[in-house]
């Protein structure tokens, strides 16, 4: 899929548009949407890169000071989205192991069944997981809708109270207290709004290269700087002879945001005083909340010749607590394996080790009949 491009301007719509945040690079804000064909380059890393967190505080960002209902309508109908493909997913694989177990009882080893009865608790417990994190997430959006509609209901009699003639002392103070209220309701859906953004769960970006056909040169090095809020990541790489990609950062933990769109500015480094900016854009996020693995491609500069591949995985926890058996769910989407840990037949005769063991229940069964145990 392709990654969407907006305005720097934050105006809430769908169309996408050049950004113009950083200065000296030509664009243009009428320039129409482009949808971009996914791509995979062939990247090699730096040994020893490791995944990076940016987690300054327990919440991603401090209440906003003015609520953005709009916007929250967005993202709430995009997390309910993903959160219910994450939870298709995973029935579809509880049932096919439940199906397995059951085709397999009378002649498979104890062990096998014994991995595949944790596998389906361990996905058990992660849907009921989800499932209250999907009833949580709907409790705090009902509770903003009502102190939106009370907002909007004291924003109405501020309204009246200030057009009308305000000589008489209860009007005064039916103004003050409307004004109170609008105030508080305000508040609370700021409040409310911060606490929705803290069950966004974390996007797991991982850098894949730059596409740019006769662009990309060997010995050529790029800068890749993102910025998601205050959340920060730099990157550079070097294109080597044989068209491979050699980058110093691997992956990224970005928390997801409300209002913030995903800033990507990438830089040609020439020499040490002479580096020429390719592109900056701006990129909604929205669109991340995946039950799988996806590999987005971003168009860097206004002639798209120059793209940027990412690979997103998002967890709908903010910790790394995913069980194994939800987790290869994931994996089974990007990984094509030709056994799969599922699909191997058991076999239909017992293991020497599982041999022994029945001999040795066989055996202290007799004894104990006979009273010599």
């Amino acid at each position: 899929m392709s990654l969407s491009v907006r305005p720097q301007r934050r105006v809430l719509v769908t169309k996408i548009n050049r950004s113009q945040s950083f200065a000296g690079v030509n664009s243009s804000a009428d320039r129409p949407f482009r949808n971009l064909s996914p791509f995979t380059p062939t990247v090699s890393r730096k040994t020893g890169s490791r995944v990076s967190r940016m987690f300054s505080m327990s919440h991603k960002s401090p209440p906003p000071k003015v609520p953005q209902p709009n916007r929250l309508d967005e993202v709430y109908e995009a997390l309910k989205k993903g959160l219910t493909a994450y939870l298709e997913v995973h029935q579809l694989e509880l049932e096919k192991l439940s199906t397995q177990i059951r085709e397999s009882k009378r002649n498979s080893r104890l062990g096998f069944l014994y991995d595949l009865d944790k596998q389906v608790k361990s996905i058990e417990r992660f849907l009921r997981r989800l499932e209250f994190h999907a009833s949580k997430v709907d409790e705090l959006y009902e509770a903003y809708c009502i102190q939106r509609r009370l907002r909007d209901g004291a924003h109405n009699m501020v309204k009246a109270y200030s057009t009308g003639s305000p000589g008489s002392r209860e009007a005064r103070e039916s103004l003050a207290e409307a004004s109170k209220g609008y105030k508080e309701y305000t508040e609370n859906m700021c409040l409310l709004e911060n606490e929705l953004e803290s069950q966004l769960g974390e996007f797991h970006i991982r850098m894949k290269g730059l596409a740019g056909f006769a662009r990309l040169c060997a010995g050529d090095q790029y800068e890749i700087f993102m910025k998601y809020g205050r959340q920060r990541w730099k990157l550079r790489g070097r294109i080597e002879v044989n068209s491979k990609q050699v980058w110093d950062s691997e992956e990224m933990v970005f928390l997801p945001l409300v209002t913030e769109f995903l800033s990507i500015k990438v830089t040609e480094l020439k020499s040490l005083a002479n580096h020429v900016v390719v592109g900056n854009v701006s990129c909604e996020t929205k669109d991340l909340f995946a039950a799988l693995p996806q590999v987005v491609a971003v168009d860097i500069n206004d002639l798209g010749t120059l793209k940027l591949s990412l690979e997103v995985t998002w967890n709908p926890f903010d910790k790394d607590d995913q069980p194994s058996a939800a987790s290869s769910v994931n994996k089974a989407s990007t990984v094509n394996k030709r056994f799969s840990t599922y699909n191997q037949s058991p076999p239909d005769t017992p293991s020497l080790r599982e041999q022994a063991f029945y001999v040795s229940v066989h055996q202290a069964g007799l004894l104990r009949r006979h009273g010599q145990w």
